[in-house]
Protein backbone atom coordinates (compact mmCIF):
# COMPACT_ATOMS: atom_id res chain seq x y z
CA UNK A 1 0.00 0.00 0.00
CA UNK A 2 2.83 2.63 0.66
CA UNK A 3 4.39 1.72 -2.58
CA UNK A 4 0.94 2.58 -4.22
CA UNK A 5 0.63 5.91 -1.90
CA UNK A 6 4.26 6.47 -3.22
CA UNK A 7 3.08 6.07 -6.61
CA UNK A 8 0.19 7.94 -6.72
CA UNK A 9 1.90 11.02 -4.88
CA UNK A 10 4.43 10.81 -7.49
CA UNK A 11 2.08 10.95 -10.27
CA UNK A 12 0.18 14.22 -8.71
CA UNK A 13 3.38 15.47 -8.78
CA UNK A 14 4.08 15.12 -12.37
CA UNK A 15 0.60 16.95 -13.26
CA UNK A 16 0.98 19.64 -10.62
CA UNK A 17 4.06 20.93 -12.39
CA UNK A 18 2.15 20.57 -15.86
CA UNK A 19 -0.33 22.94 -14.25
CA UNK A 20 2.77 25.22 -12.71
CA UNK A 21 4.07 25.50 -16.18
CA UNK A 22 0.94 25.67 -18.61
CA UNK A 23 1.45 29.19 -19.53
CA UNK A 24 4.63 28.62 -20.54
CA UNK A 25 3.94 25.21 -22.15
CA UNK A 26 1.14 27.31 -24.55
CA UNK A 27 3.23 29.97 -25.78
CA UNK A 28 5.91 27.11 -26.66
CA UNK A 29 3.55 25.31 -28.70
CA UNK A 30 2.07 28.75 -30.24
CA UNK A 31 6.03 29.13 -31.38
CA UNK A 32 6.23 25.16 -33.00
CA UNK A 33 3.49 26.18 -34.91
CA UNK A 34 4.12 29.81 -36.13
CA UNK A 35 7.55 29.19 -36.98
CA UNK A 36 6.51 26.24 -39.12
CA UNK A 37 8.12 23.59 -36.73
CA UNK A 38 5.06 21.30 -36.63
CA UNK A 39 4.36 21.84 -39.83
CA UNK A 40 7.51 21.06 -41.08
CA UNK A 41 8.09 18.00 -39.26
CA UNK A 42 4.10 16.80 -40.21
CA UNK A 43 5.41 16.93 -43.90
CA UNK A 44 7.79 14.54 -43.11
CA UNK A 45 9.94 13.03 -40.02
CA UNK A 46 13.20 14.90 -40.35
CA UNK A 47 16.55 15.24 -37.82
CA UNK A 48 16.68 18.40 -35.65
CA UNK A 49 19.64 19.24 -38.97
CA UNK A 50 17.35 19.02 -41.18
CA UNK A 51 14.73 21.39 -39.77
CA UNK A 52 17.51 23.79 -38.97
CA UNK A 53 18.66 23.74 -42.26
CA UNK A 54 14.95 24.10 -43.86
CA UNK A 55 13.72 26.68 -41.43
CA UNK A 56 16.63 28.59 -41.14
CA UNK A 57 16.55 28.45 -37.47
CA UNK A 58 19.54 28.52 -34.17
CA UNK A 59 20.33 25.07 -32.69
CA UNK A 60 18.82 26.97 -29.36
CA UNK A 61 15.56 27.64 -30.67
CA UNK A 62 14.54 24.22 -32.30
CA UNK A 63 16.32 22.31 -29.17
CA UNK A 64 14.73 24.44 -26.84
CA UNK A 65 10.54 23.89 -28.51
CA UNK A 66 11.72 20.30 -29.43
CA UNK A 67 11.91 19.54 -25.93
CA UNK A 68 8.84 20.93 -25.08
CA UNK A 69 7.16 19.35 -27.90
CA UNK A 70 8.70 15.94 -26.82
CA UNK A 71 7.39 16.00 -23.30
CA UNK A 72 4.24 17.01 -24.00
CA UNK A 73 3.75 14.36 -26.51
CA UNK A 74 3.65 16.57 -29.46
CA UNK A 75 6.15 14.98 -31.61
CA UNK A 76 8.08 11.79 -30.96
CA UNK A 77 11.70 10.62 -31.37
CA UNK A 78 12.64 7.79 -33.28
CA UNK A 79 16.21 7.43 -34.28
CA UNK A 80 17.06 10.86 -34.19
CA UNK A 81 14.40 11.92 -36.22
CA UNK A 82 11.28 13.54 -35.13
CA UNK A 83 7.64 12.41 -35.69
CA UNK A 84 4.24 14.08 -35.16
CA UNK A 85 1.77 12.93 -33.04
CA UNK A 86 -1.89 12.56 -33.23
CA UNK A 87 -1.73 15.52 -30.12
CA UNK A 88 0.34 17.38 -32.83
CA UNK A 89 -2.20 16.76 -35.80
CA UNK A 90 -4.87 17.86 -33.29
CA UNK A 91 -3.41 21.32 -33.12
CA UNK A 92 -2.48 21.87 -37.14
CA UNK A 93 -5.80 20.17 -38.63
CA UNK A 94 -8.66 19.93 -35.99
CA UNK A 95 -11.07 22.94 -36.17
CA UNK A 96 -12.09 22.95 -32.54
CA UNK A 97 -9.10 23.23 -31.52
CA UNK A 98 -7.55 25.44 -33.30
CA UNK A 99 -10.47 27.93 -32.80
CA UNK A 100 -10.01 27.62 -29.15
CA UNK A 101 -6.12 27.74 -28.88
CA UNK A 102 -6.30 31.31 -31.08
CA UNK A 103 -9.38 32.45 -28.89
CA UNK A 104 -7.23 31.78 -25.54
CA UNK A 105 -4.17 33.07 -27.65
CA UNK A 106 -5.39 36.30 -29.08
CA UNK A 107 -8.86 36.69 -26.36
CA UNK A 108 -8.33 35.61 -23.47
CA UNK A 109 -4.31 35.59 -22.55
CA UNK A 110 -3.87 39.57 -22.25
CA UNK A 111 -6.61 39.32 -19.65
CA UNK A 112 -5.38 35.73 -17.58
CA UNK A 113 -3.50 37.64 -15.41
CA UNK A 114 -6.05 39.79 -13.90
CA UNK A 115 -8.34 36.69 -13.53
CA UNK A 116 -8.38 37.53 -9.58
CA UNK A 117 -8.68 41.16 -9.31
CA UNK A 118 -11.86 40.21 -12.18
CA UNK A 119 -13.26 38.03 -9.60
CA UNK A 120 -12.57 40.47 -6.65
CA UNK A 121 -14.02 43.10 -7.91
CA UNK A 122 -16.71 41.37 -10.76
CA UNK A 123 -15.15 43.58 -13.35
CA UNK A 124 -13.26 42.43 -16.59
CA UNK A 125 -10.03 43.79 -16.14
CA UNK A 126 -8.85 41.74 -18.51
CA UNK A 127 -10.67 43.88 -21.49
CA UNK A 128 -9.17 47.51 -19.77
CA UNK A 129 -5.73 46.46 -21.03
CA UNK A 130 -7.06 47.43 -24.22
CA UNK A 131 -9.84 49.85 -23.57
CA UNK A 132 -9.56 51.21 -20.11
CA UNK A 133 -13.13 52.39 -20.09
CA UNK A 134 -14.59 49.54 -20.60
CA UNK A 135 -17.28 48.03 -18.26
CA UNK A 136 -17.98 44.93 -20.22
CA UNK A 137 -16.50 43.54 -24.04
CA UNK A 138 -19.73 43.68 -25.91
CA UNK A 139 -20.32 47.65 -26.93
CA UNK A 140 -16.14 47.04 -27.65
CA UNK A 141 -16.53 43.84 -30.31
CA UNK A 142 -16.75 45.18 -33.61
CA UNK A 143 -13.55 47.69 -31.97
CA UNK A 144 -10.99 44.99 -30.55
CA UNK A 145 -8.24 44.67 -32.52
CA UNK A 146 -8.01 42.77 -36.42
CA UNK A 147 -6.32 39.46 -35.32
CA UNK A 148 -8.41 39.75 -31.56
CA UNK A 149 -11.61 40.37 -33.19
CA UNK A 150 -11.36 37.63 -35.81
CA UNK A 151 -10.33 34.84 -33.39
CA UNK A 152 -13.48 35.94 -30.93
CA UNK A 153 -16.13 35.67 -33.83
CA UNK A 154 -14.59 32.39 -35.13
CA UNK A 155 -15.15 30.90 -31.60
CA UNK A 156 -18.31 32.11 -31.17
CA UNK A 157 -19.37 31.16 -34.81
CA UNK A 158 -17.95 27.72 -34.88
CA UNK A 159 -19.68 26.31 -32.23
CA UNK A 160 -23.51 27.37 -32.48
CA UNK A 161 -23.61 27.38 -36.36
CA UNK A 162 -23.12 24.19 -37.32
CA UNK A 163 -26.99 23.34 -35.07
CA UNK A 164 -28.90 26.36 -36.38
CA UNK A 165 -30.40 24.70 -39.39
CA UNK A 166 -31.53 22.04 -36.88
CA UNK A 167 -32.95 24.84 -34.40
CA UNK A 168 -34.65 25.88 -37.58
CA UNK A 169 -36.65 22.89 -38.03
CA UNK A 170 -37.50 22.73 -34.76
CA UNK A 171 -38.86 26.13 -34.37
CA UNK A 172 -41.12 26.80 -37.02
CA UNK A 173 -43.35 27.25 -39.07
CA UNK A 174 -43.41 30.31 -36.52
CA UNK A 175 -45.27 33.70 -37.50
CA UNK A 176 -42.21 35.60 -35.89
CA UNK A 177 -39.54 35.39 -34.65
CA UNK A 178 -37.41 37.60 -32.15
CA UNK A 179 -33.72 37.18 -32.14
CA UNK A 180 -32.33 38.66 -28.64
CA UNK A 181 -28.76 38.59 -29.09
CA UNK A 182 -28.39 38.37 -32.95
CA UNK A 183 -24.47 38.60 -32.78
CA UNK A 184 -23.80 39.15 -36.48
CA UNK A 185 -27.03 37.53 -37.93
CA UNK A 186 -26.09 34.40 -38.91
CA UNK A 187 -28.83 32.18 -37.67
CA UNK A 188 -30.99 34.98 -39.21
CA UNK A 189 -29.17 34.70 -42.72
CA UNK A 190 -29.81 30.60 -42.64
CA UNK A 191 -34.05 31.30 -42.16
CA UNK A 192 -34.06 33.74 -44.72
CA UNK A 193 -32.70 31.34 -47.31
CA UNK A 194 -35.20 28.82 -46.43
CA UNK A 195 -37.87 31.86 -46.09
CA UNK A 196 -37.46 35.02 -47.25
CA UNK A 197 -40.76 35.98 -45.77
CA UNK A 198 -40.09 34.95 -42.36
CA UNK A 199 -40.96 38.26 -40.02
CA UNK A 200 -38.02 38.85 -37.84
CA UNK A 201 -37.03 40.95 -35.55
CA UNK A 202 -32.93 41.24 -34.49
CA UNK A 203 -32.45 42.70 -31.02
CA UNK A 204 -29.25 43.98 -29.77
CA UNK A 205 -26.83 46.97 -28.12
CA UNK A 206 -26.99 50.11 -30.01
CA UNK A 207 -23.07 49.62 -31.37
CA UNK A 208 -23.79 46.16 -32.86
CA UNK A 209 -27.52 47.13 -34.47
CA UNK A 210 -25.87 50.05 -36.07
CA UNK A 211 -23.73 47.70 -37.88
CA UNK A 212 -25.93 44.78 -38.84
CA UNK A 213 -28.79 46.63 -40.30
CA UNK A 214 -26.32 47.76 -43.55
CA UNK A 215 -25.90 44.53 -43.92
CA UNK A 216 -28.04 43.37 -47.19
CA UNK A 217 -28.44 39.60 -46.75
CA UNK A 218 -30.31 41.22 -43.30
CA UNK A 219 -32.68 43.70 -45.58
CA UNK A 220 -36.02 41.91 -44.68
CA UNK A 221 -35.51 41.96 -40.84
CA UNK A 222 -36.56 44.55 -38.40
CA UNK A 223 -34.47 45.42 -35.86
CA UNK A 224 -34.15 46.93 -32.35
CA UNK A 225 -31.32 48.30 -30.46
CA UNK A 226 -31.27 47.96 -26.49
CA UNK A 227 -29.12 47.80 -23.52
CA UNK A 228 -31.55 44.36 -22.42
CA UNK A 229 -29.90 45.39 -18.53
CA UNK A 230 -31.79 48.75 -18.43
CA UNK A 231 -34.64 48.42 -16.98
CA UNK A 232 -36.10 51.44 -18.33
CA UNK A 233 -35.51 50.25 -21.52
CA UNK A 234 -38.53 48.01 -22.34
CA UNK A 235 -38.91 45.83 -24.88
CA UNK A 236 -41.46 45.80 -27.89
CA UNK A 237 -44.38 43.25 -28.06
CA UNK A 238 -43.17 39.94 -28.46
CA UNK A 239 -45.20 37.18 -30.33
CA UNK A 240 -44.20 34.01 -32.19
CA UNK A 241 -40.67 33.06 -30.83
CA UNK A 242 -38.13 34.39 -28.87
CA UNK A 243 -34.60 32.97 -29.46
CA UNK A 244 -31.50 33.04 -27.85
CA UNK A 245 -28.34 31.35 -28.78
CA UNK A 246 -25.11 31.43 -26.66
CA UNK A 247 -26.99 34.76 -24.91
CA UNK A 248 -27.94 34.40 -21.27
CA UNK A 249 -24.40 32.54 -20.66
CA UNK A 250 -22.97 36.72 -21.30
CA UNK A 251 -24.90 37.36 -17.84
CA UNK A 252 -25.12 36.50 -14.38
CA UNK A 253 -27.57 34.53 -12.61
CA UNK A 254 -29.32 37.77 -11.67
CA UNK A 255 -29.23 39.62 -14.19
CA UNK A 256 -30.49 36.49 -16.61
CA UNK A 257 -33.66 36.42 -14.30
CA UNK A 258 -34.04 40.01 -15.40
CA UNK A 259 -33.68 39.52 -18.60
CA UNK A 260 -36.61 36.52 -18.56
CA UNK A 261 -38.92 38.75 -16.62
CA UNK A 262 -38.00 41.70 -19.28
CA UNK A 263 -39.10 39.41 -21.78
CA UNK A 264 -42.34 37.78 -19.82
CA UNK A 265 -43.60 41.07 -19.38
CA UNK A 266 -43.26 41.94 -22.93
CA UNK A 267 -45.21 38.48 -24.41
CA UNK A 268 -47.92 37.32 -25.49
CA UNK A 269 -49.93 34.38 -23.56
CA UNK A 270 -48.80 32.05 -26.39
CA UNK A 271 -45.32 33.10 -26.66
CA UNK A 272 -42.35 30.50 -27.06
CA UNK A 273 -38.73 31.13 -25.78
CA UNK A 274 -36.11 28.53 -26.85
CA UNK A 275 -32.69 29.29 -24.91
CA UNK A 276 -29.73 27.24 -27.15
CA UNK A 277 -26.97 27.06 -25.09
CA UNK A 278 -24.14 24.81 -24.50
CA UNK A 279 -24.38 23.25 -21.23
CA UNK A 280 -21.59 21.76 -18.58
CA UNK A 281 -23.76 19.03 -17.76
CA UNK A 282 -25.12 17.83 -20.75
CA UNK A 283 -21.47 16.96 -22.90
CA UNK A 284 -20.96 13.87 -24.16
CA UNK A 285 -17.43 14.13 -24.89
CA UNK A 286 -14.60 14.76 -21.62
CA UNK A 287 -12.83 17.29 -23.75
CA UNK A 288 -15.96 19.30 -24.56
CA UNK A 289 -17.04 19.61 -20.93
CA UNK A 290 -13.16 21.03 -20.07
CA UNK A 291 -13.85 23.54 -23.10
CA UNK A 292 -16.99 24.62 -21.50
CA UNK A 293 -16.19 24.99 -18.14
CA UNK A 294 -12.64 26.80 -19.17
CA UNK A 295 -14.85 29.27 -21.41
CA UNK A 296 -15.90 30.32 -18.07
CA UNK A 297 -12.61 32.39 -16.91
CA UNK A 298 -13.19 34.26 -20.01
CA UNK A 299 -16.43 35.58 -18.94
CA UNK A 300 -14.46 36.40 -15.64
CA UNK A 301 -11.39 38.42 -17.30
CA UNK A 302 -12.68 39.76 -20.67
CA UNK A 303 -16.37 39.56 -20.94
CA UNK A 304 -17.71 40.94 -17.95
CA UNK A 305 -16.61 39.52 -14.52
CA UNK A 306 -19.63 37.85 -13.36
CA UNK A 307 -21.39 35.58 -15.58
CA UNK A 308 -20.06 31.71 -16.57
CA UNK A 309 -20.69 28.62 -18.63
CA UNK A 310 -23.96 26.66 -16.87
CA UNK A 311 -25.53 23.58 -16.22
CA UNK A 312 -29.14 22.06 -17.26
CA UNK A 313 -30.09 22.66 -12.95
CA UNK A 314 -29.10 26.21 -12.92
CA UNK A 315 -31.09 27.32 -15.93
CA UNK A 316 -33.91 25.36 -15.04
CA UNK A 317 -33.97 27.07 -11.22
CA UNK A 318 -33.48 30.55 -12.96
CA UNK A 319 -36.72 29.70 -15.09
CA UNK A 320 -38.71 28.51 -12.54
CA UNK A 321 -37.78 31.43 -10.45
CA UNK A 322 -39.71 33.80 -13.80
CA UNK A 323 -43.32 33.67 -14.98
CA UNK A 324 -42.40 31.13 -17.18
CA UNK A 325 -41.71 27.22 -17.15
CA UNK A 326 -39.96 24.49 -19.16
CA UNK A 327 -42.15 22.56 -21.72
CA UNK A 328 -38.97 20.04 -23.67
CA UNK A 329 -35.48 20.49 -23.85
CA UNK A 330 -33.56 18.73 -26.51
CA UNK A 331 -29.96 17.24 -26.22
CA UNK A 332 -27.03 16.59 -28.08
CA UNK A 333 -28.01 19.08 -30.89
CA UNK A 334 -24.79 19.52 -33.53
CA UNK A 335 -21.67 18.80 -33.65
CA UNK A 336 -21.20 20.19 -30.19
CA UNK A 337 -24.18 18.81 -28.31
CA UNK A 338 -25.99 21.89 -27.60
CA UNK A 339 -29.15 21.55 -25.54
CA UNK A 340 -32.53 23.61 -26.79
CA UNK A 341 -34.35 24.79 -23.77
CA UNK A 342 -38.40 25.39 -24.99
CA UNK A 343 -40.04 27.81 -22.21
CA UNK A 344 -43.53 28.69 -22.35
CA UNK A 345 -45.22 31.31 -19.94
CA UNK A 346 -47.04 29.10 -16.98
CA UNK A 347 -50.72 28.47 -16.38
Amino acid sequence: MKSEKKHKLIEALSEAQKIAFSPLMFQAVNCLIELNILNEIDCRPQTKKELQDKLNLSDYILSTLLEVALINKIVEKKEEKFYITHIGEALLYDEMTRVNFNFTKDVCYIGANKLKESFLSETPYGIKEIFKEAKTIYPYISKLPDKMKKSWYEFDHYYSDNCFDIIYKMITPISKITDIGCNTGKFEKMVLKNNPNQDILMVDLPENIEIIKNDPELSNCNFFATDILDEKQELPKLSGAVFMSQFLDCFSKEQIKLILNKIYKASSSDIKVYILEPLIDRQKFEGAKYSIIHTSLYFTCMANGKSKMYNYSDFEELINETGFEIKNSYDGLGAHDYTLIECVIKK
